[in-house]
């Protein structure tokens, strides 16, 4: 039972979202042979406060 999460910036619609979900469990299910009944997808959106990269916040960026 393949599990994936997505982490992402807030601001995609649902349609976005669901598109997504789509393409990653046929990507998913393509590669692994797994079928897409037993693939879970989440999507996690992150807020820009809650990390950086080198050194620097991710909301600090211009």
């Amino acid at each position: 039972m393949p599990y994936v999460t997505v982490k992402m910036l807030p601001g995609r619609t649902v349609e976005q979202k669901r598109a997504l979900i789509e393409k990653v469990t046929d990507a998913v299910s393509e590669t692994t042979n797994a079928p897409k009944e037993n693939i879970t997808v989440f999507i996690e959106e992150m807020d820009a406060t809650h990390y950086g990269q080198a050194g620097v916040m991710h909301a600090d960026k211009k």
